[in-house]
């Protein structure tokens, strides 16, 4: 029931929550931190939230002589985290920093930074993309690359920004170039609009010349996440062997101790944060020296270069898969056990299973009409190899496990067929040779195999796995198969379909991603429906 509020304690409820009297309502217009610590007070107390807030948080004689009545101190900062500095010494309750987040722009950050970046989880990242922000221009007089602490120490400065800057001159020179190859090649149709044309060209010609772009190429982070995440994310960025992974991390842990202190504490304690980072770090060179001596050096699991396209190979499945999918589905709708449930899905037909199958992922009219949870009880696990730009883009799937192998010219590059047409060949091959170059003289001068991924152009190709469950192969292979996104993964993830369906056998559930698009490279630019259904909802939004 509601609790008797005085007409003084309506009025300062209405300012913070979104109604007085009802049984669900949203937190206004309060900092992060104090929205936090009612919550985790909230969950040791009987007291109504509202109340709870007048009684233990609001502070009405500080307020009467605040400036305004939302002044921090009057809504009870300093009792939110005095109540989550206790929770965290008496608990030790990590849960209770899952209720306060944060704002983080990370900006100039290289790509093989943010890759270190966005290995978590239970955060939202949004990165500047390589597909609509062309890099031919200088900025300050100089190419937007990230030129990294271990090459300065190694005293090849110079050397690689004069291999850095060749591959920006060759990006921004091949630009104008290329775009006018591609309105000769996709004249604008009768139904494109001007403005949608335009930037469907631009984003096309961003796709064929970012190989030429390194891993040093910076772009802009937006993140969001608890302060828990948060935690992690530092863990990791503080004892990483990147100098420019263990800087960024001092600047965030810098930041984020303007707003919200009480949550980074532990980071740099010797006994909690550096502790953890330690263990978090040692494993890994510990784990490449027992590799080291393990592997023979001469071992090579696949081939060194060449033009050949994406590789990819599902090496783990459950051969009972569809069986173990009907079980799951037949699980909530029945009064059996789980062993049951298999046993029975087991003995039927493989039309009955079928006919379960199709109820169960029903019509679906567009891609974003998933299946249940049922989907989730059988998992694949690949092995890729793909340019790093595609990469960039299939990792940021991260909601199934991912692992890579550090970037090097190794396994070779492709060149896009655009920049054959405009007669750009060698001078790409001169870029990709003359960057190779730069990685073995990195090597040869030890700097560590992390570092030199900087010199490495994004046309390379990496070796990575991918292990998920049917439902998020689902999702992954309708999103990256659809016709406006890039060919590379777009092959990444027609060959993901084909595996389920011709090698793991399961026809079941490929039937069910209804919506992959397995055609070839389409005679349209990727993007030009979908800029022309943005230009149609922004006229009639505008009308």
């Amino acid at each position: 029931m509601p609790d008797d509020f005085t007409p003084e304690e309506r009025a300062i409820l209405a300012r913070h929550f979104s109604n007085v009297d009802g049984p669900v309502f949203a937190l206004t217009a309060l900092p992060d931190t104090v929205k936090g610590a009612l919550f985790s007070r909230y969950s040791r107390s009987p007291k109504a939230l509202r109340r709870l807030f007048l009684d233990e948080f609001y502070q009405e004689e500080l307020a009467a002589g605040a400036a305004t009545a939302s002044s921090d101190t009057a809504l009870g900062l300093g009792r939110a985290e005095e109540l989550y500095e206790r929770v965290l010494v008496e608990y030790g309750d990590d849960s209770v920093a899952q209720l306060v987040g944060a704002h983080v722009a990370i900006e100039d950050a290289s790509n093989v930074l943010t890759k270190v970046v966005e290995w978590g989880r239970l955060m939202a990242y949004l990165e500047q993309s390589t597909r609509y922000i062309p890099y031919s221009t200088l900025r300050d007089g100089r190419w937007r690359y990230h030129t990294p602490r271990e090459v300065i120490d190694a005293g090849l400065r110079e050397r690689f920004e004069a291999s850095m800057d060749a591959c920006f001159e060759t990006y921004a020179a091949l630009f104008d170039r290329t775009e006018a190859h591609l309105r000769e090649r996709f004249p604008r149709g009768e139904l494109d609009t001007k403005t949608a044309y335009r930037l469907s060209i631009r984003a096309k010609a961003c796709d064929v010349l970012r190989g030429l772009l390194p891993a040093a190429t910076t772009a802009n982070i937006g993140l969001y996440g608890s302060a828990q995440a948060f935690e992690q994310l530092l863990l990791r960025l503080q004892g990483h062997p990147l100098a420019e992974a263990r800087e960024t991390g001092e600047r965030v842990l810098a930041e984020l101790r303007k707003v919200i202190p009480v949550f980074m504490r532990r980071i740099d304690r010797e006994d909690r944060g550096l502790a953890w980072s330690r263990y978090i770090h040692e494993t890994a060179p510990a784990t490449g020296e027992q590799v080291a001596a393990t592997i023979p050096p001469d071992f090579l699991s696949a081939r060194d270069g060449g033009d050949s396209g994406a590789y990819v190979r599902l090496t783990e499945f459950d051969a009972d898969a569809d069986a173990k999918v009907v079980a799951a589905a037949i699980y909530p709708h029945a009064d059996v056990s789980d062993e049951d449930a298999l046993r029975i899905a087991r003995g039927m037909s493989e039309e009955q299973r079928a006919a379960v199958l199709r109820a169960y992922v029903g019509e679906r009219t567009n891609r974003r009409h998933k299946p249940g949870r049922a989907f989730e009880r059988v998992s694949y696990r690949f092995d890729i190899v793909v340019d790093y730009g595609a990469f960039r883009d299939l990792q940021r799937h991260r909601m199934l496990t991912l692992d890579w192998q550090p970037l090097s010219p190794r396994l070779g590059y492709e060149v896009p067929e655009e920049v054959v047409a405009i007669g750009a060949e060698d001078d790409f091959r001169r870029i990709m040779s003359e960057c190779a170059a730069l990685y073995d003289e990195l090597r040869a001068a030890s700097v560590n195999a992390l570092a030199a991924q900087y010199a490495v152009p994004m046309a390379y190709r990496i070796r990575f796995y991918m292990q998920m469950n049917a439902r998020e192969a689902m999702h992954l292979i309708e999103l990256r198969s659809a016709p406006q996104g890039h060919r590379s993964y777009r092959r990444v993830a027609q060959e993901m379909l084909r595996e389920i369906r011709d090698r793991a056998g399961h026809a079941a559930i490929a039937d069910a991603m209804i919506f992959a698009d397995m055609s070839d490279a389409p005679d349209r630019l990727e993007r030009i429906a979908a800029e022309n259904a943005k230009a149609a909802r922004l006229a009639a939004f505008d009308s």
